[in-house]
């Protein structure tokens, strides 16, 4: 076995002494291969688990005419692009897909990125400058917290939610500012909590300060509103000024875009590193999230279904007294606080045949470890009351 140059360098030794303390941590992170997907079912390690864990919130993933979509594609364009869109990557699937997500959005224009850690990247390195000003929320995700570490604006952390907070901070700033530009910063539904960004709060404070505002509404598109646009719709509020969403969630696909102005979309493709500088999407997904589109545009059945398990959902775990946040999206957190008894409440629920994503420390704040429970338009009455069953036995243990 060939042997790296720098294993026994300083550096090295101190990568192997962070690895043992994250074991002995119980935080250290470890990959499940996934050998086969059916329905709501998953195989992991030889054994088939009910599927509560991923983002395919309306089950378009395995949907026929998007699977067609793609395959018909592949034989036409081949399984990559390629080439960067900048040079030959950019195929007439991705021109067309980016004029269907404009006109189904409400918005100019569109621009395709390969994923969503990508396109906040762009977004806010190249829209954002030194001497401007960034009001994020607390709990954004991680890839907005990266977009403004890079963008050389100041950033303002304002309390999750609070919209009396983000005032003050534009009040007191808007005395000590120049000529710097104001952004707004929110997830439109935050991940890991489920709940959704203040809207006419939002839009009130931007419209008054004259600050632009961003919103990544990578889980709200396609499952929240009448039309399926994204929780700004669900709120009955007015478009935000950008909106960064992806294709990985409720359209079954893989990617991301962003919605925005034409001059703001040009200037991204202009100046946006992460866009210019990596390989474009592959022709195929832009074909198959064309057919997810279609479906999602043709009617509201499937966003129906999945607010019909989310309502049965909450009731029968109200029913039964567990400590479940407020949530009306797909996203249903347990909230459990203590690790151990975390990972124990996964362990048990793994056994009993149902995967859920288990929740820790960095991704959420100390004491704040749950189950990430997430439903689909997939999943059957039947199946939850599986998942029911498992979360009620775990409960039982716990309070015996």
């Amino acid at each position: 076995m060939i042997q790296p140059p720098d294993t026994d360098s300083a550096g090295m030794e101190r990568i192997r002494q962070q690895l043992r303390q994250l074991q002995q941590q119980q935080r250290y992170r470890r990959r499940r291969a996934v050998s086969e997907l059916t329905g709501s079912r998953v195989s992991v390690d030889g054994r088939v688990l009910l599927n509560f864990s991923d983002n395919d919130y309306l089950g378009l993933r395995q949907h026929p005419q998007v699977i067609q979509a793609c395959t018909q594609a592949a034989q036409n364009y081949g399984v990559g692009s390629g080439a960067s869109a900048l040079i030959s990557g950019y195929s007439d699937q991705h021109q067309a897909l980016e004029e269907e997500l404009a006109d189904f959005l409400g918005y100019e224009a569109v621009l395709l990125f390969s994923s969503g850690y990508l396109a906040n990247q762009a977004v806010l390195n190249s829209l954002c400058q030194r001497g401007d000003s960034i009001y994020s929320d607390q709990l954004n995700h991680a890839s907005l917290i990266d977009g403004c570490r890079l963008s050389r604006a100041d950033v303002y952390r304002y309390a999750h939610a609070d919209s009396d907070h983000l005032s003050g901070l534009l009040q007191k700033n808007a005395r000590q500012q120049g000529d710097g530009e104001n952004f707004i910063l929110s997830d439109g539904v935050f991940s890991m909590d489920g709940d959704l960004a203040a809207y006419s709060e939002l839009r009130e404070l931007a419209d008054q300060h004259q600050a632009t505002l961003i919103i990544d509404d990578a889980h709200g598109v396609g499952v929240m509103g009448a039309q399926g646009c994204g929780s700004w719709e669900f709120a009955g509020a007015t478009r935000p000024d950008i909106l960064v969403g992806t294709l990985g969630k409720a359209f079954g696909t893989h990617g991301a875009y962003v919605a925005a102005s034409k001059e703001r979309i040009e200037w991204l493709i202009q100046k946006g590193r992460s866009y210019i500088y990596t390989t474009a999407l592959a022709p195929p997904i832009a074909a198959a999230t064309r057919a997810s589109l279609r479906l999602i545009r043709d009617g509201s059945g499937l966003r129906n279904k999945l607010q019909a398990n989310i309502a049965y959902f909450r009731q029968a775990v109200a029913d039964h007294g567990l400590d479940l946040l407020s949530s009306n999206s797909p996203i249903q957190p347990l909230l459990l606080g203590d690790e151990q008894d975390l990972l124990d409440w996964a362990g048990k629920l793994n056994q009993a045949g149902i995967l859920v994503g288990a929740i820790r420390p960095p991704t959420v704040p100390e004491g704040t470890c749950r189950l990430r429970i997430t439903l689909s338009a997939g999943h059957t009455k039947t199946e939850i009351n599986q998942l029911l069953k498992g979360l009620n036995l775990c409960n039982r243990q716990k309070t015996t």
